[in-house]
């Protein structure tokens, strides 16, 4: 009979790893299983196998309970794939369990348990970088989470705990009513005294370009008639890199696209705090995690949520550990402004490479056609929103060019959203590296690019977008 190794879920529950009895040591034949790695996020979960040749596989997908099962061809059961039960998380949003077994000669069968309907992608990537072949499980969700209405339901959740603690102070500071006190002890009823209702107040929330209308309570009839217009002012903030594609790594092995989720992350934490002429701001950041993110979705995420800004933040790295100092960049229409802008905008395009992008989804060129549009008035507004960047960044931090340069950013091709790149440093400089890991200075860039963006918005006030939906 084949071997077959099955875990149960409950085994996982609380535990970092799971150790597994393994028999006697099996060889592969074939192909050679170098890694094996799980990239857990909300949005989507995926599982990459490394090896040495290109892997044939089947999948098979049942619906309910929901699973994948997935046959790879060429390869016996090893230790590398039996460590991959293992990096199931208890927490994973959707691998509930793995399993895995020789189902047939030379043919590995794995089959995931999963805690949710799915649409699975499997898929194959060629030798990149400092990876040699690897084959892709990517599960999505069969509902997307729309990202739109998670920033709604947080403003709206604030709204109504402002509301709430309002109507709570309102009621503990009304005045009493001794002949309605006393009537109501005696069993009687008030009825020659008029009711009081607490009128509806429509507000309408704006999100970008979309107006969503929401009854509110009122404590006072005065603000029967009202109708307020909530214009949020929403910032996406694009963490660099991510799951299979780390960035540039420095001399101490620190890992850009660690450095600049931190940053993002406390920059989301001045912009939600943060208001424009009284208008709130809600940061929307394109990944919150350790995951993959093609460009053009970046883009696409972007321009879901109305932003108003783009800004695109990483830690780049030369073929020099010499080259110092920050940058800014915006979109080129007419090439890079110079040789090492050029450079740059080469190796950040290369990301979906390395990241792993299934250029085989049947959507793929539709989805990526938006990476071919611009407009000289966006790139005009990324210039002058730069320039401000660029100057508070240059009040604490070495320079790496003077001015705003450009070149063609994939991921800067939003035609109607301001968009720029910021490199806060060279991670392959060991002194800049040691500063980025640092949380005293990650604040002070965050301080800084809070900045730059209420420079920016100071002469530049966000547009009333004509675009509504009620």
């Amino acid at each position: 009979m084949p071997e077959r190794v099955t875990i149960n879920r409950r085994a996982l529950i609380g535990k970092s790893a799971l150790a597994l009895l393994l028999a006697k040591a099996d060889i592969a034949w074939g192909a050679t299983i170098f890694a094996v790695r799980i990239w857990p996020a909300e949005e989507y979960t995926r599982v990459t196998i490394e090896s040495d040749g290109k892997l044939e596989a089947k999948q098979f997908f049942v619906a309910s309970p929901p699973r994948l099962a997935v046959d790879i061809e060429g390869i016996e059961l090893n230790p590398a794939l039996r460590e991959l039960v293992g990096q199931v998380k208890y927490d994973d949003p959707f691998i509930a369990g793995l399993r895995v077994g020789q189902n047939a000669p030379g043919v590995v069968r794995l089959v995931l348990d999963l805690k949710q309907a799915a649409l699975p992608q499997v898929f194959s990537l060629p030798p990149v970088a400092a990876y040699q072949h690897r084959l892709v499980f990517d599960l999505y969700p069969a509902k997307p989470v729309d990202p739109m209405e998670e920033l709604i339901a947080d403003r709206l959740g604030e709204k109504q705990t402002n509301t709430g603690a309002a109507a709570a102070g309102a009621a503990a500071t009304a005045p009493r009513d001794p002949l309605g006190e006393l009537i109501a002890q005696k069993g009687g009823k008030k009825a020659d005294l008029p009711a009081t209702s607490t009128p509806s107040v429509v507000t309408n929330t704006i999100v970008g370009g979309a107006t969503f209308k929401t009854p509110s309570a009122s404590n006072t009839p005065k603000n029967a008639a009202a109708s307020k217009t909530d214009r949020i002012i929403v910032i996406a903030l694009d963490p660099g890199h991510g799951g299979e594609d780390p960035g540039a790594t420095g001399p101490a092995g620190t890992r850009e696209k660690d450095v600049v989720l931190q940053v993002a992350h406390k920059l989301r934490e001045r912009i939600n705090a943060s208001a424009v002429n009284g208008n709130p701001m809600r940061a929307f950041l394109t990944r919150d995690a350790d995951f993959f993110v093609p460009l053009n979705v970046r883009v696409e995420k972007a321009q879901r949520v109305k932003a108003d800004l783009f800004i695109s933040i990483h830690a780049d790295a030369f073929t020099e550990a010499r080259a110092k100092g920050a940058s800014v960049f915006a979109l080129s229409e007419k090439g890079a402004s110079s040789a090492s802008a050029r450079y740059m905008a080469n190796k950040e395009n290369s990301a979906d490479l390395v990241g792993g992008l299934n250029v085989k989804a049947k959507d793929a060129q539709v989805q990526r056609a938006i990476l071919d549009m611009s407009t000289t008035a966006q790139i005009n507004d990324s210039l002058k929103l730069g320039t401000n960047l660029l100057g508070e960044i240059g009040g604490f931090a070495k320079l790496h060019k003077p001015r705003v340069e450009q070149a063609g950013f994939a991921v800067l091709k939003a035609p109607d959203i301001p968009s720029v790149l910021i490199e806060t440093a060279f991670i392959s400089n060991p002194e800049e590296e040691e500063r980025l890991r640092d949380e005293g200075y990650q604040n002070k860039l965050a301080d800084a690019i809070m900045r730059g963006i209420e420079r920016y918005f100071a002469k530049n006030p966000p547009l009333a977008r004509t675009r509504t939906s009620s």
